[in-house]
């Protein structure tokens, strides 16, 4: 390993000294490795330990790496929501990300912060592996979407600023699928099975399938139920409300848009790679974090 550049949350007020620990204990054992952060998060691991100030390194984000990404690696210290944060910011570099999840549940973590100290070495020695994870790449022929607009979980389309429903239709291909009556509707990566989708009733999907999930959020017909389908489709979605606009939410990162818009949603052309230690497993990560096995 040569670069390891860290992200995560310049706000961040609990676990402290666990982040402390991990990153004297990351400093320690990474020799001529290079450690990198953005100043934001930078002068927030300065405030936590001082004594680090000449082993960070400051750099602009994302890494400035290029074709050549076998010896860099990029860690994420929060929760899910930090790591997609930060895979967003990766984008297309094939950087490798490992999660330290300082947060809640954190099903995209390799370790938690509470013993992340202790794998310090394995990560410098580049004692991991990596699994490519698909994503959904939204755009629109008639509305300007945020920049970035690819999902390594879900995009949620979403009632705005009314308690009144929100209708969407949905076509596949040329064949046209459902109308959606309700609160809004999700279409989930199998990385994002475990985080919103499951939350409104969808299936939890391996990370090694090639799916989509489309789960409707509070359907007002009872009809309506979470549907898997081939990632290879393309998903074109228009809406219908009271209001003038809908919520348009990609990983979480929301955005206000006309209820024109049109919305068409496919595979990206590029994947994340997620970063673990090679003895855990996806089943290993469910049975820990939904308790399957007490």
């Amino acid at each position: 390993m040569q670069n390891i550049f860290l992200y995560g949350n310049p706000t961040q007020s609990s676990r402290l000294d666990e982040l402390r620990d991990f990153l004297l204990a990351l400093i320690a054992a990474a020799g001529s490795v290079r450690l990198c952060a953005e100043k934001d998060y930078r002068d927030f691991l300065l405030r936590i330990a001082p004594e680090a100030a000449g082993s960070i390194q400051l750099t602009a984000m994302p890494p400035e790496v290029t074709a050549d990404t076998a010896d860099t690696l990029a860690i994420s210290i929060g929760g899910d929501g930090t790591f997609l944060t930060t895979a967003n910011r990766i984008g297309r570099s094939g950087v490798p990300v490992m999660g330290i999840n300082s947060g809640h549940l954190g099903y995209l973590s390799a370790a938690n912060i509470s013993n992340a100290r202790l794998i310090t070495q394995r990560i410098v020695e580049g004692d991991f592996t990596t699994e490519p994870r698909t994503l959904i790449s939204a755009t629109s022929p008639n509305t300007i979407l945020p920049p970035n607009a690819h999902a390594l979980n879900e995009v949620a389309i979403l009632k705005q600023d009314t308690a009144s429903m929100i209708t969407i239709e949905a076509t596949i291909g040329d064949s046209p699928l459902a109308t959606y009556t309700g609160d809004g509707l999700l279409v989930s990566t199998p990385t994002g099975s475990t985080g919103y989708n499951l939350s409104v009733g969808g299936p939890i999907i391996s990370p090694l399938c090639s799916d989509w999930v489309i789960s409707p959020v509070a359907a007002h017909s009872l009809s309506m139920r979470p549907l898997v389908v081939p990632d290879s489709i393309s998903l074109s979605i228009t809406c219908r409300s009271r209001s003038g606009s809908m919520m348009l939410a990609i990983d979480g990162r929301s955005t206000p848009l006309p209820i024109t818009t049109r919305l068409e949603l496919k595979k990206a052309d590029f994947k994340i790679r997620v970063a673990h230690l090679p003895e855990q497993s996806f089943i290993h990560s469910l049975r820990h974090k939904l308790h399957w096995a007490e």
